[in-house]
Parts: C-alpha cells; sequence; structure tokens
C-alpha cells in the first residue's frame, strides 16, 4: 500500500499539472466531444443546399469523413461499434455531392454495406428528410408534422412543450421544411437510385394512417390558421437564436432552422443565418487536414468536473487557477428566463447550461456539478461572494424535481410516453424523464449544503433512485454509459447525503461494480449495453469508466478493498507520459435511442434500430477528469489514514512514557 501511495502522489503531481497547463486564459476549460460522421456529412449537405461552397473546408471535411471509414465500408456511430446504414448512407451522400466517384473503391465499399443492409428503405426518418431535400426521397413518403402544432395549447397532450427541448427545437424548423417540401437539383450521377432495393414506401399501418389524415389536411385548399402558425414558428426559431449563432447549443435544430428560414426565403446574406453559419466556427476543429464538426461543445460541463478533480485531488481552492474559474464559472450563470418557464412561471432563474452559450436551455445537470465546484469555493472564501449564485441556482435546482422523485435535465415531467409511439420520432429520445444519474449528481450537490435524508425533496429523491435499482443492484446510465455509470453515481450521492451505506440494496450496488471488474484491475462497459442488456457492465478497459467504478466503491466504504488497490494501480500504469489517459472509447452517452428515454428492462426489441437512433459521445477530458477524481480520492484517504495512525502512536508511546515515569 505504502509503494501504492507514493505512485499515486506522483501521478497525482503530473496530473494536476497537466490540467492546470490546458485551461484557457479565461479560466475555463474545454475539449473536443466526438460524435459520429453525420456531423459533417450534413454539414456538407447544408452547405450545398444553400448554395454555399468553400472548395478548401470541403475536402478537410470529405477528409475527415473518409478518414472515420471502417474496411468494410461503413461508417459507425461510435469507436469500434457496428456499421450503422443511416450513418453510411448520409456519408456516401455527401461524398457523391461533394465530387467523388461512384467507382471510387472506397464508395464502392460503402455502396456494398449499404445493398447488404437493405439499401434506402431502412434509413431513419432524419436521414430521409436529408435524401428528399435532394429528390432521393419522395416527400409524400415522409410524415409531415404541420406548422399549426405550435398552436395547440399546453393543456393538450400534444403541444411543442410536451416534446424534449431538443426535439422540440428541431421539430419546429422541419415542420415549415415539410411544409415547402423543397427538392434541390443535383447531378444525375449522385442520384442513389442504385441503392433501393424493394421500394421506397413500405411504412407501418399506424404511420400510413397518421400520415395519411395529415397529408389529407396537407392538401386541403383552406388551411384556417396556417399563416399564423408559419409566422409564430419563424418568430420563434428567431427568437430562440443563441448568442454564438446555434440554437440549442446542438448540431440538429441548428441545421434544421438554417434549411427552414432558407427554404422561406430567407437570404443566405440575412444576418440570421450569417450569425448561424459563422458559429460554426467555434464549433469546429481542424486537424492535419481535417475538420471536424462537433455536436456540441460543452465548456461549463468540462470547467464544473475539472474543478472538482482537482478538488478532490487536493489542490486547494485557493490556488490562482481555481479563482480564476470560479470567477468565469459565475459569470456562465443564466439570469434569464428559457423554455423551462412555460410549466415553470413562477419558478426564478439560477441555472448553468452546457454549453458557452445557451440562455434558453439551461440543465439540472450541469446546474449540479457547477454546485458542487462553488461550493467548495465557498469553503475558502472570507465573503459572500457566492451565497446568492449558490442560493439561486439551489433553488432553480428545487423547483425542477419531477413528480416522480427524480430530476430530468433541461425540463420538469417532461414524460408523456404517447409522444415517443409515433414512428416518426426515430431519431433519438423525443421525451426528458427523470433519470438516476442527473438525480445522484442533485443528491450529491445538496448534500454538500446541508441537505439529508430527513428532508422531504431527499425522501422523495430517494423513493425515487431506489425505485430504478435493477435486480442486479445496478442502476441505468441516461447521460454516461452505461449501468457503471448509473451505479458510482447513486453509490458517490447517496453518504452526501447521509444514507445508511450498509443498506444491503447499497451493499448490493456495490457488488455489482466488484463482480465486473476486469482482470486488470480496470472496468470498461460498451455503448451496445444500450441495445444488448446481456452486455451490462462489460466491454472493452476505460480510465473514465474504472475512474467511475473506484469512486463508487469508496463511496460505500471499500478504500481498503483490494479491488480498489487493483483499480487504482491500474490507473496509475496506464497514465500516458503527457500526464493524463488515453481513451478511444466512447463512454457519453447523448440518445439511448430509445425514444421516451427511460431505462429497458427485459430483451430489446428491434436492436438495429435502436442503435441507429442512439447517439453516442467521446468527451475527451472525461478520460483525465474522473481518473484524476478517482486517484485523488484514494491518495487523500490514505494519507489521512497513515496520518491519524501516526498521531495515534505517538499518543500512546506519550502515555507508556508517562506511566513509566509514574511506575519509577
Amino acid at each position: 500500500m505504502n509503494n501504492l501511495l507514493a505512485l499515486s502522489a506522483e501521478k497525482l503531481r503530473r496530473a494536476i499539472h497537466y490540467a492546470l497547463n490546458i485551461q484557457h486564459s479565461e479560466g475555463y476549460w474545454v475539449a473536443p466531444l466526438d460524435s459520429n460522421s453525420t456531423m459533417e456529412a450534413e454539414y456538407l449537405l447544408l452547405m450545398h443546399y444553400l448554395g454555399l461552397d468553400d472548395p478548401h473546408k470541403r475536402q478537410q471535411l470529405v477528409n475527415h469523413i473518409l478518414a472515420q471509414q471502417q474496411d468494410e465500408g461503413s461508417w459507425t456511430l461510435y469507436y469500434q461499434g457496428p456499421g450503422d446504414l443511416s450513418t453510411t448512407v448520409e456519408c456516401y451522400f455527401a461524398l457523391l455531392i461533394s465530387g467523388m466517384s461512384k467507382t471510387d473503391p472506397r464508395l464502392e465499399r460503402a455502396k456494398m454495406f449499404i445493398l447488404q443492409s437493405g439499401g434506402l428503405l431502412n434509413v431513419r426518418m432524419f436521414t430521409r428528410i436529408w435524401l428528399a431535400l435532394f429528390g432521393q426521397w419522395s416527400w409524400k413518403n415522409i410524415p409531415i408534422i404541420p406548422p399549426e402544432l405550435i398552436l395547440l395549447p399546453t393543456w393538450l397532450p400534444i403541444n411543442i412543450y410536451a416534446f424534449a427541448s431538443w426535439a422540440r427545437a428541431t421539430i419546429l424548423p422541419l415542420s415549415l421544411v415539410m411544409m415547402k417540401r423543397p427538392v434541390k437539383e443535383i447531378p444525375a450521377d449522385c442520384h442513389l437510385d442504385d441503392l433501393i432495393l424493394k421500394g421506397r414506401n413500405k411504412e407501418s399501418s399506424f404511420l400510413l394512417g397518421i400520415s395519411k389524415i395529415v397529408n389529407l389536411y396537407h392538401h386541403f385548399p383552406w388551411k384556417p390558421g396556417r399563416q399564423k402558425a408559419v409566422n409564430k414558428t419563424i418568430d420563434w426559431i428567431i427568437s430562440h437564436q443563441e448568442a454564438d449563432g446555434s440554437w440549442g447549443g446542438i448540431q440538429p435544430p441548428w441545421v434544421y432552422s438554417l434549411i427552414a428560414l432558407y427554404t422561406l426565403g430567407y437570404s443566405v446574406t440575412h444576418p440570421v443565418l450569417q450569425k448561424g453559419l459563422q458559429g460554426f466556427d467555434t464549433f469546429s476543429i481542424y486537424s492535419e487536414g481535417t475538420l471536424q464538426i462537433q455536436a456540441c461543445i460543452s465548456p461549463v460541463w468540462d470547467t464544473g468536473l475539472m474543478i472538482n478533480s482537482l478538488h478532490a485531488a487536493g489542490l486547494e481552492p485557493s490556488h490562482p487557477q481555481l479563482r480564476l474559474a470560479y470567477s468565469w464559472l459565475l459569470q456562465k450563470q443564466i439570469f434569464v428566463g428559457g423554455d423551462w418557464q412555460i410549466t415553470q412561471p413562477k419558478l426564478e432563474p439560477g441555472g448553468f447550461a452546457f454549453e458557452f452559450e445557451n440562455n434558453h436551455y439551461p440543465d439540472v445537470d450541469d446546474t449540479a456539478e457547477v454546485l458542487i465546484a462553488l461550493w467548495h469555493a465557498k469553503q475558502n472564501s472570507s465573503g459572500n461572494s457566492f451565497d446568492v449564485p449558490i442560493d439561486k441556482a439551489t433553488q432553480w435546482i428545487l423547483g425542477m424535481q419531477c413528480k416522480q422523485g427524480g430530476w430530468a435535465a433541461f425540463d420538469k415531467d417532461n414524460n408523456s410516453s404517447f409522444l415517443a409511439k409515433f414512428p416518426f420520432f426515430d431519431f433519438g429520445e423525443v421525451l426528458d424523464p427523470p433519470s438516476v444519474d442527473v438525480t445522484a449528481h442533485v443528491l450529491e450537490a445538496l448534500g454538500l449544503i446541508g441537505y439529508t435524508t430527513q428532508h422531504p425533496v431527499i425522501k422523495k429523491a430517494l423513493k425515487y433512485i431506489y425505485q430504478e435499482q435493477e435486480q442486479d443492484g445496478s442502476w441505468f446510465g441516461r447521460w454516461g454509459v452505461n449501468y457503471l455509470y448509473g451505479t458510482a453515481g447513486v453509490l458517490c450521492a447517496l453518504p452526501k447525503v447521509g444514507e445508511d451505506m450498509m443498506k444491503p440494496r447499497i451493499q448490493k450496488a456495490a457488488q455489482f461494480l466488484l463482480q465486473h471488474q476486469q482482470a486488470d484491475g480496470s472496468w470498461g462497459e460498451s455503448c451496445a449495453s444500450y441495445v444488448d442488456l446481456e452486455q451490462r457492465g462489460q466491454g472493452p478497459s476505460t480510465p473514465s469508466q474504472t475512474a467511475w467504478a473506484l469512486l463508487g466503491l469508496m463511496a460505500a466504504g471499500y478504500y481498503q478493498h483490494p479491488a480498489v488497490e487493483a483499480g487504482v494501480k491500474y490507473l496509475c500504469d496506464t497514465m500516458n507520459t503527457l500526464g493524463t489517459w488515453d481513451e478511444p472509447h466512447y463512454t457519453g452517452c447523448g440518445f439511448p435511442g430509445y425514444g421516451d428515454g427511460r431505462r429497458k428492462v427485459g430483451a430489446i426489441k428491434n436492436a438495429d434500430s435502436l442503435t441507429s437512433a442512439g447517439f453516442m459521445i467521446n468527451y475527451h477530458l472525461y478520460r483525465h477528469c474522473w481518473p484524476l477524481m478517482a486517484v485523488g480520492c484514494y491518495h487523500q484517504y490514505w494519507t489521512e489514514q497513515l496520518q491519524s495512525n501516526t498521531k495515534n502512536t505517538r499518543e500512546r508511546t506519550r502515555e507508556a512514557s508517562a506511566q513509566d515515569c509514574v511506575n519509577a
């Protein structure tokens, strides 16, 4: 143990040095965020639709897409994942439009994969929409979302605010695009007729029935309220553009909003479109002749995590670079209203968002993580500069607790499963129900502030958490992969609110982690566990997932367990020469692909379609923050133990000496 303590001290020194070196001068941290190649493909398609072309940028995007192609011709949704049909079709089509020939061996391999996977018939709805924009899928075979949706009152089961924030911001611009049904002409050699195997109009009877009704209305000459709905939707879109030019800080509503406005006659030189197009620069990563488009960026999340990791590693809260980070975070607190106020009009703002700019959509998870960071800052502050921000954030979080007892990401009680049953919404999650991992982070934050199991808010949250526990003791991870993330998050939160960690159900969760440790001391879980529950807790080793498991076990009291020692040694041994860790595998989750965002119990049907609807993320800072935090917690515990043992030994020695004097 002494050898590992010394080794961990050296690794912590190097990891802290690395972290401080990558901090930006303004005080924040942000690292790349990988998703999948539809980001670059859709950007190329967007530029072509808008009639814009930068040959140099186009080639860099093409280079990036080709660099991600798998040997058999496909593109995947995550590192070492299975080939995905919809992603491959979008990449293939974008490369064709960008000037590549169908006879290019790389495109021939892609075509073979597409045909072997069923051809265009089996692609997701988003892909069909992109194809329809260029005449490669019939708009008649895509169900319409009428613009009148925006006019429906919030008390109806279907209204725009019944959808998750990200779905809402995507559906509204699409309703305008579907109303106009535009087609951009492309060269004949870019057509995709050779990818059709069984025709294009083969949907479920339910979808065809819904589509038929809406299509009848679409062709009806008299549409009361149509122009009002169009105007209101346009106003909504323009008013929801963020300061950085994005919509919602994420790619889907961003590109569809630009397409919608352009389709309705807005010029690419219009200030709104110019702002939107220029905003992509902030989301772009240029590297070795390639250009990557990030689906979103995570400076607030990254900064909060890094601060909390450095605290765990022993860096004093008064360190100048941490003070700079606190100041930056305080500037990002949101004191204006957003979409969340539609259902919570009396709740005062005070949350934090994920990105640099996203005033309409602060989220509970980021707010909880920042709250933890600010609490640490307050402990070393002689003034009261943190009191108001902490109180505002706390009150906002408390007001966002769902009826079930948990917390969702962006909205309260956004869980109408009725909406998720519509086959049109096959592009991820259309709902934002409470999740265990967000709830756990909230409990961790509230526990630091002083909330305990005796408080009604905590009691309600704990009831929700225990209802969500799996039979094997684990918890589902909505925003991180997967059961390792959910389980560790809960275990870390429970002691903060004073829960008895010896309860059988808590120890069962710890046993789940112990049972899934790998022979080299690590942990790992594949993104495939979202569609194959047999892979729960299993997968390639990763530093971040190893750290999660360690943090969970230590929170459950397993500091002295051999598994913890083995896990810490694994992290120490795998640190690279830069003082950080390598992690190509994806451990973040944007969308599991279920539609309703809830955990699944039992066998999962239509696993292939769920995989295509999923959206996985590789947060580049996870590989550093979480191991830093885990090794830091381990080192702090054993350092305190040794100091305590030394103190006790000295006291016993003094007592013995005094007794010797008395006896003498």
